[in-house]
């Protein structure tokens, strides 16, 4: 039942993140820098929300990139990192789809762009994915932390997004970017492998420079 909890927290994070943060991102149109600020508050603002809300449940990973990391870093099994990422993507899906009722349109929903070219997207993907992990990986590495957490990880993620949303709208999230593409199809959904392997690779990758900074290594015997 406890494992069961933590899946539905996943899947309504998830809902929500891309409902409301997706749904300004489209209403704004993303063209002027008070709109991309406001979007990047949106998804930051969401995270905190989510945060101090389901982290007690699930952690509030919200997000198959943090999941991946938290793996590596061996705070999760395989069976719950499976479960997460199902809840995860299930969470978009719904949650594009009732923005798209909402909008009364289908056709934008918030979906990732590789404008700056493809190659150039993935690295940015990697990179920033990189960089918003390893600020979870920290806010979460000391409970005295906890009271904090939420504001760090919120923070962080606008933080990329303000950067991001000018190049490949910012995904950082294979969950955020699934549903979307899925129901707006077309180029969205055939370009998404791009935020699929992005965020993922930089999700490792932060998981990876985490345990390599913070590894206490032996002392050499004399």
């Amino acid at each position: 039942m406890n494992n069961l909890k933590k899946y539905i927290a996943e899947f309504i994070g998830t809902f929500v993140l891309v409902l409301v943060a997706c749904g300004v991102a489209v209403k704004s149109t993303c063209a002027t820098s008070a709109d991309v600020l406001l979007t990047a508050l949106a998804f930051g603002g969401v995270i905190v929300a989510m945060a101090y809300s389901i982290g007690n449940i699930s952690g509030c990973h919200i997000n198959p990139a943090v999941s991946v990391a938290v793996l590596i870093n061996g705070g999760m099994k395989v069976k719950d990192f499976i479960g997460y990422v199902i809840a995860q993507f299930l969470g978009a899906i719904a949650g594009a789809a009732v923005l798209g009722v909402f909008l009364g349109d289908f056709s934008a929903l918030g979906a990732n762009n590789v404008n700056p070219g493809i190659w150039q997207s993935l690295l940015i993907e990697v990179v920033l994915t990189c960089i918003f992990v390893l600020a979870v990986l920290g806010a979460t590495s000391k409970i005295e932390n906890s009271k904090v957490a939420g504001l760090v990880i919120g923070g962080s993620l606008a933080l990329v997004h303000m950067l991001g949303i000018w190049l490949t709208g910012t995904s950082v999230n294979p969950a955020r970017s699934f549903g979307p593409a899925l129901l707006q199809g077309g180029e969205a959904l055939a370009c998404y492998w791009v935020f699929l392997v992005g965020p993922m690779v930089g999700g490792v990758l932060a998981a990876l420079l985490w345990k390599f900074l913070n590894c206490k290594c032996k002392k050499e015997a004399k």
